[in-house]
């Protein structure tokens, strides 16, 4: 599985922490980490709205299966990404949380808290967020005996969701401020991330024609 990790300005320098509990948890599991956000105060300069619309040109173009985002309360992160189609984001405080976020609805991205509760231990959360998040049966239901509902209703939410938003993926992104998406896929790490796992080439082609 291809994991982006995306961190905006506010807690930016929490990356390196962040980044570490993330690559050992998917390393052993045979997962690829694209650290595609801000690495340090100093870098690239994004909001969580830029998140949201990095998430979903990943996503969307299968660039990668799975994002991990966030800022300060993780609220805004988790807004920004489910703006935008095909993004199923969840919010995630404690390893509870991402256990039953993978169980339950099964989605393709998490937004955590990087400030609110980020005290004592905070490497040990992240590092059992992690695992759960990206452990074990995707989707097996928790109590496994609600598995049938849960799974119909994942399937539903997803069909009203796709239903809301049937303009084309393309064409609602160029209807938004051209500059806020120019900001959003300036970083080197994310476009390295997007053109070289890209499996859809109108949005490659759409990225290129932003920065070049």
């Amino acid at each position: 599985m291809k994991i982006a990790l995306m961190m905006e300005n506010s807690q930016a320098g929490k990356n390196p922490t962040v980044l570490a509990q993330l690559e050992k948890v998917a390393s052993p599991l045979n997962h690829e980490v694209f650290n595609v956000g801000m690495s340090d105060e100093n870098d690239h300069h994004l909001t969580y709205i830029h998140l949201g619309i990095m998430a979903s040109l990943l996503i969307n173009s299968k660039a990668v299966d799975f994002v991990i985002a966030g800022c300060g309360t993780g609220q805004g992160a988790m807004m920004s990404l489910n703006l935008h189609p095909g993004v199923y984001c969840g919010y995630c405080l404690d390893p509870s949380d991402a256990f039953l976020f993978n169980q339950i609805n099964n989605g393709n991205a998490l937004a955590l808290a990087f400030a609110k509760g980020f005290g004592w231990g905070a490497e040990l959360n992240l590092e059992y967020m992690f695992e759960k998040a990206l452990t074990g049966e995707r989707g097996a239901g928790y109590p496994v005996e609600r598995k049938e509902p849960q799974v119909k209703n994942a399937g539903i939410l997803a069909q009203v969701k796709a239903s809301l938003g049937k303009d084309n993926y393309l064409d609602s992104l160029k209807s938004i401020d051209q500059d806020l998406v120019k900001t959003a896929v300036t970083g080197s790490r994310f476009q390295a991330c997007l053109f070289e796992n890209s499996q859809d080439q109108g949005i490659t082609d759409y990225v290129k024609s932003l920065i070049a």
